[in-house]
């Protein structure tokens, strides 16, 4: 999807120049690769980017989260002055401390950038209607977006401070065509609208973008979603604070996701071992951030679980060369549990639990006793669904037969699970099962 076609060869030659200049400059003016890079006795000149990942070591979120905390507000990741910035946000937090994160205005526009091709893929440009159904709170995603949206010429409605009803009477009656929100909020939407007898079989709306969870890839949900939403394609990209947008969804092959190698040097290795994983692997996603230099990230450990697919150097049914990564981010690997000795992702649940007609929200209780944990998933049914006993023992089936456990399924009352209008949040830590 880059305005200019380069073979592998030439692409990572590009990124090879990109990554000296990014040494260079934070060899001479970023504190905190400063004493990380000179305690190694490591230096800027690199061979090739064999050689640099051979010798530079990773960064983590915990070493950063501690930095900013001996060096507040903001740490010692900075290359310039702080008066040469001009952004700051933060991550959600959803994994441990959150970060502050400040952009200059270059590094900003260098996310801009980033998240058109996010635009580009999904076929969305000048006079389209984009709908942000966010709180503007101060987390990057949703600032990038829509301000990239505007450079490319497209008409932006913030939807931030109104109730749900109000966004889809404002989607509805100005003709947006595009819904930039999380999965989880889609759905919800979704189900609001039956709830007030609107009907979104007249929806303008013709593009749902995604991000924030894994569902936007999961097969089971995308389908929920475009059943819910006639007419409309679900579109994934994921990114993080830390690192501004990453990928975008190919537009070939559903829930494929490509990592925008214009902007990032990916690697994906073994979590434990820390080697790099084969082709058609999983692992976990590192990156490197070449055009952030004010605030850069060094071969970051993103905690995401992905698995590259096993093209080599061919490019990609839509033409790009660009890391393909199957089934897009499948997981958080903080968010693994371990259940009776079974590594268990919540996107694996995830698409079970919608490929299952009738669910309108779920729970999962994880249970850490005495003992081994156990695992237990609460069923809110559609208010129209025919639940029944049955129906969660189905369920349950289901349940055991993807995952070799045995998982009780409880049915909730209608309207009595929490709805999310950012990430959901459906996995509950506790040392008390539900009660029946």
């Amino acid at each position: 999807m880059s305005a200019i076609k380069l073979n592998r060869a030439e692409l990572q030659e590009r990124q090879l120049y990109l990554l000296r200049s990014l040494l260079s400059a934070v060899f001479d003016a970023n504190p905190f690769y400063q004493r990380k890079y000179q305690a190694l006795g490591l230096t800027p000149e690199i061979a090739s980017q064999e050689d640099f990942k051979c010798r530079f070591p990773f960064t983590v979120k915990q070493e950063l989260a501690e930095d900013q905390r001996q060096n507040p507000p903001f740490g010692s990741d900075l290359t310039y002055p702080l008066n040469c910035y001009i952004r700051c946000h933060q991550t959600s937090s959803t994994s441990g401390t959150p970060l502050r994160w400040l952009d200059t205005a270059e590094s900003w526009q260098w996310m801009l950038e980033n998240w058109k091709q996010v635009y580009r893929a999904a076929g969305i440009g000048k006079g389209d209607r984009l709908f942000f159904a966010f709180s503007f709170g101060p987390f990057l995603g949703l600032w990038t977006a829509f301000d990239a949206a505007l450079q490319m010429g497209g008409c932006c409605f913030p939807g931030g401070g109104v109730s749900s009803l109000a966004r889809l009477k404002t989607i509805m009656e100005l003709g947006v065509n595009a819904l930039c929100c999380t999965p989880s909020y889609a759905l919800h939407l979704a189900e609001v609208a039956a709830r007030e007898k609107l009907d979104l079989s007249g929806s303008p709306v013709r593009h749902l973008i995604v991000a924030g969870e894994p569902g936007g890839s999961v097969p089971a949900t995308r389908r929920r979603l475009e059943l819910l939403w006639p007419g409309a394609k679900v579109h994934d990209h994921h990114g993080m604070t830390e690192v501004g947008p990453v990928s975008y969804e190919c537009p070939r092959v559903p829930g494929r996701l490509h990592v925008i190698e214009s902007a990032f040097i990916p690697e994906v290795i073994d979590p434990l071992t820390l080697a790099p994983v084969q082709a058609g692997e999983a692992g976990e996603l590192v990156l490197t951030t070449l055009r952030r230099v004010g605030s850069p990230l060094i071969r970051y450990r993103t905690g995401d679980r992905v698995q590259p697919a096993p093209l080599g150097d061919l490019p990609c049914a839509c033409g790009s060369l660009d890391l393909a990564l199957e089934g897009g981010i499948t997981g958080r690997l903080d968010d693994m549990v371990i259940i009776r000795g079974v590594n268990v992702f919540p996107s694996a649940v995830e698409e079970i639990i919608r490929a299952c007609p009738g669910v309108a929200e779920y729970r999962v209780r994880v249970m850490a006793g005495d003992g081994l944990a156990e695992m237990q998933v609460e069923i809110e049914p559609e208010e129209t669904a025919n639940w029944n006993d049955l129906r969660s023992q189905e369920l349950a089936s289901r349940l055991q037969s993807a995952l070799a456990l045995r998982v009780p399924v409880l049915t909730a009352p209608c309207g009595s699970l929490p709805r999310f209008e950012g990430k959901g949040r459906r996995w509950l830590k506790t040392s008390e099962p539900a009660s029946p």
